[in-house]
This record gives C-alpha cells, structure tokens and sequence, in this order.
C-alpha cells in the first residue's frame, strides 16, 4: 500500500482528530488571510488618498540655516528659477508667493487698523488656486475669477469680502495702491477680478494681516508696483510645487537643488504630507492589529499543530511499531503523517478563500468604524491658542491643528487576489511543514522492538 493511500485511509478512520486539525489549520488560514486582505486593503485607500491629495512640496525659509549662520535677512528666489524648478516634468502644477506692504489710495481704506493709517499688506503670487487656504477649502472664492500665469503682466486683485463690502467694490471697480516705500510716489490702478472669503475673524498668526484685509495681485505685478517697471527680476520667499506622483519627492529635491543651486541657500524643501497623514490615521490603527492578531494567531496557530500532532504520534506508536516491524521504512512513515497534514492544510487553504473576503469585509469595517471615531474625537478635542499666544506656554502646538477637508478614509474595500492566496498557501503551508517535523523526529526515534514488547 503506497503513502498516498495511507494517509487517504488514516485522515478517513480517524474523523476526530481529522476535523480537529482542520479547524485548528482554518482558524489560522482565516486570520492569516484577513490580516493579508486589511493589509492590501488599507493600503490600497492610502495610495488612493495620496494620488487624491497629490504630493505638495514647499519651498519656505529654513529658519534653522538662518539662526545658525546669523543671517538677519530673509533670502529670496527668483521667479525665473521657479519657474524652471515647476517646468519639470516631475511636477503637475506650481505657485510662488511674495508679499511687501501697501496702502489703499483713492478713497478707499482697510477694514482694520492693524497696521495703521490705511497701511496693510499686498501677497503676490503665481496662481491664487494653489494656495493652500484655496487649495484646502478653507477660502473660497465667492465671485470672479482666480489669479493665474496669464495674469502677470496685468494688474487684477483679488480682495475679502469684508473690504469689497467696506469699500462698496464689485468685480471690475478699481482699488489704487501704493508702492512700499513711504518716499516713494508710485502707485498702480488694480481691477478686481475676483471677490472670496476667509472665515477667520482673527489675525493671520504668521503676517499678523487682519482677514478683511487680504490683498492678493499677481507676483510680477508687485514687482512692478514697488520697482516701477518690469525690468527688476520678481524675486520670491516661498513656493508650493504638486507633484503628478508622491513617490517622486526625492527626484524633485534633488533636480530642484540642481537647478537652483546657490539661489536654494536659506531654503528647505519639504513635503507636506499632514493632510494625508491625518486622512491614512485610522488606515495605519487597523492594518497595526490586524498585523499583530495574523501573528499571534498563526504562532498559537503553530503550537497548538505541534503538540497535536505529538499528541497524534504518541497514540499510534503501536501501529508505528507494527508496520517498521514488517519493514516499512522510517522515511515512509515521515512522508505518511506530513502528508496528512499537508492535505488537512490545503483543504483549510480552500475553504478560508471561499469564506474570508466576506468576513475580512465586515471586521474591516468594524475596526475602521473605530479607529475613525477616535480620530474624530482627537481632532475635535483640538483647541487653537488664544489670540496673541503663540500657545506654548498652554502646552499647544500651532503646528498640530487638524487639517481642513482632511478628513479620517472611513472605508475601505477587500478585495482577494492571487497574490493574497499565495501568500496565505505559504505561511499555511509553512505551519503544516514545522507541524509535521514534531511527528519526524519522533518517528526516527521509535524502536519496534521497545514498542511490541513494552508498549512504549
């Protein structure tokens, strides 16, 4: 009688032990297989997410470069040169932003009087879109039209309701501003090409700029209004580049400083992956667990197999005895008892692929379902500092403030594939084969004569 046989008849005769190995191997194939399918899921709404959001990297001061070289100034960038960094094909769209001061002529005043008679302070940029209050959803632009590329060689603002309501000013009227310089005489006529709304009612913490009184006007165009004329390079503080794919951030950086050169000297280039952080929280809380419950299940899984089937050997030591006595050999015994193993772990493979996706579906969600409402309680619990602290002495970090219209992936979707069984067949597998060493050493160890004789 041939080892396939055997077992075949062995698995048959003994439908206890048979049905007791096969729930032990689908209890370890199903928990295997739903931390591999919440894994790939999770996943798989991260990268969504992240091909959403896009990858926003940042130009801004390096503060820590210019506190240690005790540089008191801050650096600027030309617009040519950003303008050759946001040309790459790396990257899907750009802006840059500068800002000088101003003060409104022609009748006109500020809603404020942060900075005093008249005075407050103009943004120039590439394009308004990209901005990250309108990028985010937190401004929105009410009528009009943003600032674009194609609007630097004109003078348009954009101005907050709040001074459009003050001033009586509709989309097409006209506001007068002024050059920085107090002795200077220049001043410029600007359109009105569009009217939005900041919600806050508080200083912006990092211009101290009261909110009614948010100017913004095309980058060359702030050039022109403080030089004259627009033969003076645009010089910039700051940018924001998207990127077509986040996995690009370290090719950015690096054709970035070759571009730029010495001109990238006082800045720091950094991905702001907060949003995607703050939306991936509960994706990376579920995929954690169910990480940890596949191992320890699949390790318990392992131990409780091994001294089952030690248990196995021990009560059928006599028919072992039997059949090496008749000459059989040790290794046949082996390849017996592995492949009933082998077998019971392939069937509990098949049965968890037809079962689990469903239930890896409901208990996906179920976990999501939590750590999603922690997320939104933690941020809901976030207190912004009082006005005019800048919230260290209360413990609070500006820097922590959730951020708008990010919202925590609330769902996701399991799909099984083959790669997921293959993964499963292995790590199953894997378990049957160590499960089954514990019977092999056993059976090189067994003496048919001690076993006939003593019953040992």
């Amino acid at each position: 009688m041939n080892v396939i046989t055997r077992a075949a008849l062995s698995l048959r005769s003994r439908p206890g032990r048979t049905l007791l190995m096969l729930l032990t191997f689908l209890v370890i194939s199903v928990m295997v297989l739903s931390g591999v399918l919440i894994r790939d899921a999770a996943a798989q709404a991260g990268r969504e997410a992240r091909e959403r959001v896009g990858a926003e990297v940042a130009l801004e001061l390096d503060m820590d470069a210019l506190v240690s070289g005790g540089q008191l100034t801050a650096p600027r960038i030309g617009a040519e040169t950003v303008d050759r960094i946001g040309g790459s094909p790396l990257v899907e769209k750009y802006t840059y932003r500068s800002f000088d001061g101003t003060r409104l002529l022609g009748g006109h005043s500020t809603v404020g009087d942060g900075f005093g008679d008249g005075h407050t302070l103009v943004h120039g940029v590439l394009d308004s879109s990209l901005l990250p209050d309108f990028s985010s959803g937190t401004w929105r632009l009410l009528s009009g039209t943003p600032i674009t590329a194609g609007d630097q060689d004109r003078n348009v603002i954009l101005i907050e309701e709040r001074l459009a309501r003050h001033n009586q000013l509709a989309v097409g009227d006209t506001l007068t501003l002024t050059e920085n310089d107090p002795a200077g005489d220049n001043h410029a006529d600007f359109t009105v090409q569009g009217i939005f709304r900041n919600p806050s009612d508080e200083p912006d913490p990092e211009y101290w700029q009261e909110p009614g009184d948010w100017l913004i006007i095309p980058a060359r165009a702030l050039s022109r209004l403080n030089s004259g004329g627009d033969d003076v390079p645009v010089q910039v503080g700051s940018a924001t580049f998207q990127l077509k794919d986040p996995a690009t951030f370290d090719a950015f950086t690096a054709m970035a400083r070759e571009t730029a050169g010495a001109e990238l000297d006082g800045f720091a280039l950094t991905v702001n992956d907060k949003a995607i952080q703050q939306m991936t929280g509960p994706l990376r809380g579920i995929t954690s667990s169910a990480t940890a419950a596949m191992w320890l299940i699949g390790g318990a899984g392992a131990v409780v197999l091994g001294l089952f089937t030690a248990l196995t050997v021990k009560g059928r030591r006599r028919e072992c005895g039997i059949l090496l006595a008749m000459g059989e050999r040790k290794g046949k015994l082996i390849a017996q008892q592995t492949l009933e193993i082998v077998v019971v772990a392939a069937f509990a493979i098949a049965l968890s692929a037809v079962l689990t996706e469903r239930v890896t579906q409901w208990a996906g969600d179920a976990l999501l379902r939590r750590e999603v409402t922690a997320a939104h309680e933690e941020i809901d619990a976030w207190q912004a500092p009082a006005p005019g602290s800048t919230g260290l002495a209360e413990g609070i970090d500006p820097l922590d403030a959730p951020v708008e219209n990010a919202d925590p992936i609330d769902t996701i979707t399991v799909r099984l594939d083959p790669s997921a069984v293959g993964a499963l067949a292995g790590v199953g597998l894997g378990i049957g084969l160590l499960a089954a060493a514990v019977p092999a050493t056993a059976v090189l160890r067994l003496t048919p004569r001690t076993i006939l004789t003593k019953g040992i």
